[in-house]
């Protein structure tokens, strides 16, 4: 690796050092700001997605409160400061942890409001098919249940709430519970078997594809009432 160093002349009179460094064939710029190396020419974006598929590792595996920077970084391969130049604080970053986790829910589980046990059963796949999707979700609800919300969140139950309630009305949904008692007890039938006790969950049918149906039919029952 080789490195060349210049003075930002426009950087004031503190300056800023702005450091090529050499890899290989290639040169990369970054700017030395204070005590946090931003990349500004590299693969800044590259290293930011390394960070966020390392933090969901860690945050799925220890929660905000257990997880630790420092091991984030290494996973990453980055430097423990790129963590707060591209993120903030280690909060911020579970935040975009989850949001990412929680896009990728919705773009793999289709909603249909018109038949509401099959979406239960594709949260029940989602979540046997993504368990780090499932725990994020279990400490999002643990530790940030009085914070901030997501905006992300809000905007899909919204969305869903909504659609329900429209089909309620247009007489294609049972109507014997509110369309956000309906999401939720769909939500909940889906995750039943992820929540349990341990002692509990080892005298559960042993097929996954038992354990989906059941899912449905309970669901389906709900709306049949």
């Amino acid at each position: 690796m080789t490195c060349a160093d210049d003075v930002d002349d426009d950087a004031g009179a503190a300056g800023r050092i702005a450091r090529l460094v050499r890899q290989g064939n290639t040169w990369l710029s970054i700017q030395l700001v204070g005590p946090i190396v931003v990349d500004v020419a590299g693969d800044s974006q590259e290293t930011k997605r390394r960070l966020l598929e390392a933090a969901i590792d860690e945050f799925s595996c220890y929660g905000i409160a257990g997880a630790r920077v420092d091991r984030i970084a290494s996973a990453a391969k980055a430097n423990k400061q790129a963590i707060y130049a591209y993120f903030g604080s280690k909060e911020a970053l579970f935040d975009a942890a989850y949001e990412d986790r929680i896009r990728d829910f919705h773009a793999c589980v289709c909603f249909d409001e018109y038949d509401l046990a099959e979406y239960g059963g594709r949260m029940f796949d989602k979540f046997e098919d993504a368990p780090e999707t499932l725990r994020l979700t279990l400490w999002y609800q643990v530790e940030k249940s009085a914070g901030p919300p997501l905006e992300v969140i809000l905007d899909s139950n919204a969305d869903k709430v909504g659609r329900i309630a429209a089909a309620q009305q247009e007489g294609r949904v049972s109507n014997t519970y509110p369309p956000v008692a309906l999401l939720s007890l769909v939500r909940s039938t889906a995750m039943t078997w992820h929540t349990q006790i341990p002692e509990l969950a080892s005298l559960f049918p042993s097929d996954r594809r038992d354990r989906r149906d059941i899912v449905v039919r309970v669901i389906r029952q709900i709306l049949d009432q």
